[in-house]
């Protein structure tokens, strides 16, 4: 079955001993703790226009409706967004590592299914921003030689994105070739 996504595959060694690889999903969850994070994003995002229209709206009277009506409107989408967005992501976000590659799906109507062999990874990066930092979260960013970009991994604890950025140091650095 042929697919127009984009496809992650992943190896155990009896199938690369083969030659063979099987397309299938990254395994591994990210941690549930980025369902918080998300929601406060989005709280964030959502309620910054919304307390500006609901302010302004309450101290111009004359153009109190053409400013509370949107308020309300953004509150209302705002809060199905807080409310559902993130838990479909935390159903759609995920991530491995193998012997042989970095795998990762990410998106939201637009599935991004992201692979980085072993042999291109040109650098490993941990990133903790002060939102990740009050979840105890940090985001893994796997560099490569791609056009497309780096393979990012959000949502993981901290203590396992050191420890999985220390592996993935240590694996690429046994891994022959030059990461071009």
């Amino acid at each position: 079955m042929r697919s127009h996504c984009k496809r992650s595959s992943g190896v155990n060694s009896v199938e690369a001993e083969r030659g063979k690889v099987r397309l299938r999903p990254p395994r591994n969850a990210l941690d549930q703790r980025v369902v918080g994070w998300w929601r406060l994003q989005g709280t964030l995002f959502w309620g910054a226009p919304v307390l500006v229209l609901a302010v302004l709206g309450l101290l111009i009277a004359p153009a109190r409706f053409w400013l509370l009506t949107p308020a309300v409107v953004f509150a209302v989408l705002g809060l199905a967004w807080v409310i559902a967005m993130p838990l479909w992501w935390f159903k759609v976000h995920r991530w491995e590592v193998t012997e042989t590659a970095v795998y990762a799906r990410s998106g939201f109507f637009w599935q991004e299914w992201r692979v980085a062999p072993m042999s291109r990874i040109q650098t490993v990066d941990t990133l903790r921003g002060p939102l990740q930092q009050v979840f105890k979260l940090a985001t893994v960013t796997v560099t490569t030689a791609s056009a497309r970009g780096a393979v990012k991994i959000r949502g993981l604890d901290h203590e396992l994105a050191a420890s999985l950025a220390e592996q993935l140091t240590e694996t690429t650095q046994a891994t022959p070739g030059d990461a071009t």
